[in-house]
């Protein structure tokens, strides 16, 4: 059991770390992009691990599946259109890591028909790669405070109702613990993973 643990530790660290740093860029890059230059003063906009990764968020994802990186700051006062910017910075860093995923995939999928099955390693750390990026999409998508999905929503919402739901961030980590700790995750992630792989796959006929 505790070899297959480690070995599953060891296989996931870059799938883990691929998919905080590319999700935490794409925040960054799309908010600089617009006008808001704020993520590059505070040395965001860099693909360096350092930059990105809080450590106990990373042990955190190792040992209960939840976990977090150090947060893009924004100011949406410097951007051309706050609202529908404050969306594309939301959706960049989900969209970046199904992007990732997909590559990954793709080169899986060519490497396995033209060349040869991979080794059991090589194949057990694209696999994570894979699925971390996908889980680090939906995840982030959901729309409890402060995840990319309730910036996406509150930004939709009319001004009042946007008002009530920010006031729903005071209970946000006690909103996610009851997902982790009951089926309700596993309703909303088992469908949207499957829409991922179908996605994918409705590509992959593409290129093969």
């Amino acid at each position: 059991f505790m070899s297959d643990f480690l070995i599953g530790l060891i296989a996931g660290l870059p799938g883990l770390i691929i998919a905080m740093v590319i999700h935490e860029y794409a925040h960054a890059r799309m908010a600089v992009a617009l006008g808001d230059f704020t993520p590059r003063l505070m040395g965001r906009l860099t693909l360096d691990p350092r930059a990105h990764i809080d450590p106990i968020g990373l042990v955190m994802l190792f040992l209960v599946r939840f976990g977090w990186a150090k947060p893009v700051i924004i100011n949406p006062n410097n951007f051309r259109q706050p609202r529908r910017d404050d969306i594309l910075v939301s959706v960049a860093g989900p969209a970046a890591n199904l992007i990732v995923a997909f590559v990954a995939l793709l080169f899986l999928v060519a490497y396995t028909q033209y060349v040869g099955r991979p080794s059991h390693g090589a194949f057990l750390v694209l696999r994570l790669i894979i699925i971390y990026n996908i889980n680090f999409a939906i995840f982030n998508m959901l729309p409890v405070p402060p995840l990319d999905g309730s910036h996406i929503l509150r930004e939709l919402l009319p001004g009042s109702l946007a008002y009530q739901f920010d006031r729903l961030e005071r209970y946000s980590f006690l909103i996610l613990i009851v997902f982790l700790m009951t089926p309700i995750l596993d309703w909303v992630f088992v469908p949207l993973q499957r829409v991922v792989w179908d996605l994918f796959t409705a590509l992959l006929s593409i290129f093969f």
